[in-house]
């Protein structure tokens, strides 16, 4: 080739070639807000028929990115959530089956992989998973379920305590991590605030925030579970008899500076004058109504978190190339059942947020479609980074849906798996395991003493009020559910018995009595 020849294919090679700036990489970058029980009913984007709450910012994601309507959980507890998302593998392969569990570090995690990809990673907030954080250029998070005000912290293997509000002090290291970070370098910032966790303690700034209004009842505050079996009606998360004292703010949570306290009596004390005198469906009532101020008093400072992280990417030039999601370990219960907490494979605390916004890549006021699980995120990121998803993964990648205006791909899930194995435990939620569609939920109650199966139709009973297992009218639907439930759990791989609780709950040895059962089980019907 001639050498003015040669100058000129350079110079038109060159002139195609798309210029990379040194602090702009063209990887995506990623954040990904997480929370602890943060339900969809107190997201307005969702539209909640109660519209309990106004959330702009996390609203904002959904408007300028995609609503996931469905995204359900394998396991609905807050450690094994966390410990899905690192894995992208359920319980019985990561190890980490509930909260006395200790997940192990060593193994393969998405944020390793992002790390070896030469992403800049760091997860701040809430870490709840027993061990050090690995994989992570930066952790700083807080000691076991953490403190909402005046937080002791763990930052890179330091003590630290700091003054504040967890949720304005999550918000703040998160912003300060992006702005020192190595702008060479993309970035996967995980940024994981514990509210809105029992017990529910808002900001000073937020009390009284809803000023005189009576929240709307959820229409089940009264369950008494008749249509359904022991399991249902022998838990313990009841306002009616599981609220405590601290709950209720009828003592302060532990902590608080002096001025802090002061203000927090101020608020409290005159609100809680006569409460001794309520029983009853009155005194649920009151407890109901406390109930909503503080725990949506504590989402109102996510949202404001969310939107001071917002706002920091657009000042930035960053929004354009980020991947945002925010979602929750599980959702929760507002009443509904008489309940607030999680655990169960009903509706309320199967189905978690997912929000997800990325300029150019998701279109603007999508809506995702299909049945999604938090299982799915990391290999989304991996996928959104140019990383090759592992095939032991157990989730699928959500990019088909951002690439398709939120339809799911042809051969998409339409059935999904869910283990729950914390019992005995807090609000003695007993085992169980089931299939989710869209319409149905098969699920078997395994415990010698509560061993029974439960066929759920929402489309006639969406409020999951009655077990229709053993039905004649549900036969066909029965056998084919059974038949769907047995080819997931040999296509997860899991074992037809339990994990002897030595290892779910390391160092404590086995239990004896409850909590020991077979996974499989003999079915008994109602």
């Amino acid at each position: 080739m001639k050498p003015l020849t040669c100058l000129l294919t350079t110079l038109v090679a060159f002139s195609l070639t798309p210029l990379i700036s040194a602090d702009a990489p063209a990887k995506p970058n990623i954040v990904f807000i997480f929370c602890d029980d943060l339900a969809t009913q107190s997201i307005s984007a969702y539209g909640h028929k109660l519209g309990l709450l106004e959330t702009p910012n996390m609203d904002r994601i959904a408007k300028e990115g995609m609503l996931f309507e469905r995204c359900v959980v394998p396991n609905s507890i807050c450690g094994p959530s966390r410990a899905v998302i690192q894995t992208g593998k359920y319980s019985h392969l990561n190890g980490f089956y509930h909260n006395n569990s200790r997940f192990d570090g060593s193994q393969p995690t998405f944020p390793k992989m992002l790390q070896a990809a030469g992403y800049q990673t760091a997860v701040i907030g809430k870490w709840h998973l027993v061990s050090d954080p690995q994989g992570f250029d930066h952790w700083h998070i807080l000691p076991g379920q953490g403190a909402y005000y005046n937080p002791p912290m763990i930052r890179d293997g330091e003590q630290v305590k700091h003054s504040g509000y967890t949720t304005d002090l999550i918000s703040e290291f998160s912003i300060d991590w992006l702005k020192n970070r190595d702008k060479t370098k993309p970035f996967m910032l995980m940024s994981q605030h514990k509210a809105p966790h029992r017990e529910w303690a808002p900001a000073l700034r937020h009390l009284g925030w809803n000023g005189d209004r009576v929240f709307p009842e959820p229409d089940t505050l009264f369950d008494e579970y008749s249509g359904r079996g022991i399991a249902e009606l022998e838990q313990d998360m009841t306002l009616e008899k599981t609220f405590t004292e601290r709950d209720a703010k009828l003592t302060p949570p532990p902590g608080l500076t002096d001025e802090q306290l002061t203000a927090w009596n101020a608020y409290y004390e005159p609100l809680n004058a006569g409460v001794g005198e309520l029983s009853g469906k009155e005194l649920i009532r009151w407890r109901y109504q406390r109930y909503m101020h503080d725990y949506l008093g504590t989402v109102k400072a996510v949202d404001e978190a969310v939107g001071a992280m917002l706002d920091y990417l657009e000042k930035e030039g960053l929004a354009e190339n980020t991947l945002v999601m925010l979602s929750s370990d599980q959702g929760f219960y507002l009443g509904e059942h008489g309940w607030f907490d999680k655990r169960w494979i009903y509706e309320e605390s199967l189905t978690t947020p997912c929000l997800a916004r990325w300029p150019g890549v998701i279109e603007a006021g999508t809506r995702g479609k299909g049945l999604v699980s938090i299982i799915d995120f990391p290999e989304t990121f991996l996928e959104a980074a140019g990383q090759t998803v592992p095939e032991d993964m157990q989730g699928q990648s959500l990019m088909p849906f951002f690439k398709n205006k939120g339809n799911a791909p042809a051969d998409w899930r339409t059935s999904f798996y869910y283990h729950y194995y914390e019992y005995p435990g807090p609000h003695s939620v007993r085992k169980h395991y089931g299939v989710v569609t869209d319409r149905y939920k098969l699920f078997h109650f395994y415990e010698p003493e509560t061993n029974y199966w439960s066929l759920i139709d929402r489309e006639s009973d969406p409020n999951e009020m009655t077990n229709v297992y053993g039905n004649a009218d549900y036969a066909q639907v029965q056998t084919d559910l059974h038949a769907e439930l047995t080819r997931l759990r040999t296509e997860l791989k899991v074992p037809e018995q339990d994990a002897p609780e030595s290892l779910m709950r390391p160092g404590a040895g086995n239990q004896k009595g409850k909590g020991k059962g077979n996974a499989k089980g003999a079915p008994k019907k109602p």
